[in-house]
């Protein structure tokens, strides 16, 4: 064979390699777009969004010269964008769009963001599994046995869309836990900021003294970049904090070579599973291993925080939703409206038609707490069980909360002659996600039990992350490689203390090897 031969033999040798390779990519894009659109993760989709069904990626032309030039950004669909549809995944909103953007979505604007697509939600963010959404449920990309994980809730779509690479990060909400739950279900990094820090106008109201706009990334380091083009006083919105109240928390403090790391006792429970207990371990380890000290700490009101937000939340979304009645905007039921026989309102089957199960039975919660005969054995109580929350929280920090006079600071580390800690490293929820299948067996009071561990820091307005660390190989024996492979790890620091609580999850997830 001469070498013409040996050169033409292999040049149709190559060409038939690089056929199959492309069309193998075809058939992977077409597959992944296919999947993407089966997680039903993003439900309204702007002029950036492909026919192959993902979000354009990274514009290596950036339009602007800001921070965020280039960079697609997912926003949840319970916060408001004048270009794209805004029904909190509820019936009640279908086919709504606002005529202005949040402050939120506007500063990203700014910044040179693309606001590509709207992500999938518990319906009013009311849920910890993003399956009572009206757009349908979204789905992890995890799954067990054949059968999808739990995304998480209710910013269940910004996270899964994060994980699947369909934006570079993405906007949630978080009440009680709704963006750290989903992002450690889904193996992303999951960050809520101290109350009244990012702007809330803009907003779907669920609970007004809760609500708190938080960020989902691939890493620390995007959370950090977006973060730092949203934080800011907004006028418009009368729980953003002022200037004069952000100085008072001081200049922000750099990470320490010894942080002193809290391990609360109380979050160490039975129904921890073993996966996440040898995580949460074996961090605590490496953190210790790296010149980290760590310390025990009490933070006894923790057992009553979840019924306590479980009372707060319904009672302050019953009064938010009462302006749902189909006669301005929003969805209205065919044919009249009124019951004049059965002594209901105008509006009665509009919002029996409009609300779905799971937000029905928080408004009939919340009603009944606010009631006459039940408010002060159950509102009230739970307003003081939060304070005393609060007070657990600002007896373990060494910064003393700046929202407080010294006088209020109470009996803790503020004391002489007593170290408080920096942070506190917990769990982010005590189990792997369980499958769609076990959510459709749980009663809503075990649904409720994913937030164990997020509800406290919001009760108390505390910044708090969640950042997965992955599992080691002993702990995934026995598991299969479609099931998720990594814990998500909290931290909560002080309030104010955003700053030293984004470079802590940095510092760790430099450990992880995830950086």
């Amino acid at each position: 064979m001469s070498v013409v031969d040996d050169v033409m033999l292999s040049a149709r040798f190559c060409r038939r390699n690089a056929s199959r390779r492309w069309i193998a990519h075809q058939r992977d894009q077409s597959t992944a777009a296919h999947r993407q659109q089966d997680l039903n993760a993003l439900i309204h989709h702007g002029s950036r969004w492909t026919t192959e069904g993902s979000v354009v990626k990274d514009d290596p032309t950036p339009p602007s010269g800001g921070a965020l030039s280039g960079k697609t950004i997912a926003i949840k669909d319970n916060i408001t964008t004048r270009d794209l549809p805004t029904t909190a995944a509820s019936k009640t909103l279908a086919g709504y769009t606002s005529p202005f953007d949040a402050t939120v979505v506007k500063l990203l604007r700014h910044h040179g963001a693309i606001i590509a697509a709207k992500a999938n939600l518990d319906a009013f963010g009311m849920g910890s599994h993003t399956q009572h959404s009206h757009s349908g449920a979204a789905l992890s990309p995890y799954s067990r046995n054949g059968v999808p994980l739990s995304p998480g809730g209710s910013s269940g779509g910004s996270a899964v869309a994060v994980a699947m690479g369909q934006c570079w990060a993405a906007l949630g909400t978080d009440t009680g836990g709704s963006v750290r739950l989903p992002a450690a279900y889904a193996g992303v990094v999951g960050f809520k900021p101290s109350y009244g820090v990012l702007s809330r106008w803009g907003v779907v109201q669920y609970a007004n003294s809760l609500d708190t706009v938080g960020i989902l990334g691939r890493s620390v380091e995007g959370v950090k970049q977006v973060f730092g083009c949203l934080d800011g006083h907004d006028g418009r919105d009368p729980s953003s904090l002022s200037r004069s109240v952000k100085e008072r928390f001081g200049r922000p403090r750099r990470v320490l070579k010894e942080l002193r790391i809290g391990v609360p006792v109380e979050y160490n429970i039975a129904e921890l599973s073993p996966a996440v207990r040898s995580t949460y371990l074996r961090t605590l380890g490496l953190l210790q291993d790296h010149g980290h000290s760590l310390h025990a700490v009490s933070l006894p009101t923790t057992r009553q925080a979840l019924s306590a937000y479980y009372v707060l939340a319904p009672a302050e979304a019953s009064s938010n939703l009462a302006k749902y009645d189909g006669i301005r905007y929003g969805y209205r039921t065919d044919g009249p409206d009124a019951s004049p026989k059965n002594s209901l309102p105008l509006y009665a089957r509009t919002r029996g038609e409009g609300f779905g199960e799971e937000v029905k039975r928080r408004i009939l919660l919340g009603a009944y707490t606010l009631s006459s005969e039940a408010i002060d054995n159950y509102f009230i109580q739970a307003q003081k069980v939060r304070r005393l929350v609060q007070r657990d929280f600002d007896g373990v920090f060494a910064q003393p909360n700046p929202l407080l006079e010294s006088d209020d600071l109470g009996t803790g580390a503020g004391d002489k002659g007593r170290e408080g800690v920096d942070v506190l490293l917990t769990p982010t929820a005590p189990t792997l996600p369980p499958t769609v299948e076990e959510v459709k067996r749980q009663s809503s009071v075990e649904s409720y039990m994913n937030d164990v561990f997020t509800v406290p820091a919001s009760l108390a307005g505390l910044p708090a992350i969640s950042v997965p660390v992955g599992l080691s190989g002993r702990e995934t024996e026995g598991m299969e490689e479609t099931d998720v492979q990594s814990v998500g790890m909290q931290l909560v620091g002080q309030f104010g203390d955003d700053e030293l609580v984004l470079q802590a999850a940095e510092l760790l997830e430099q450990l992880d090897g995830r950086a």
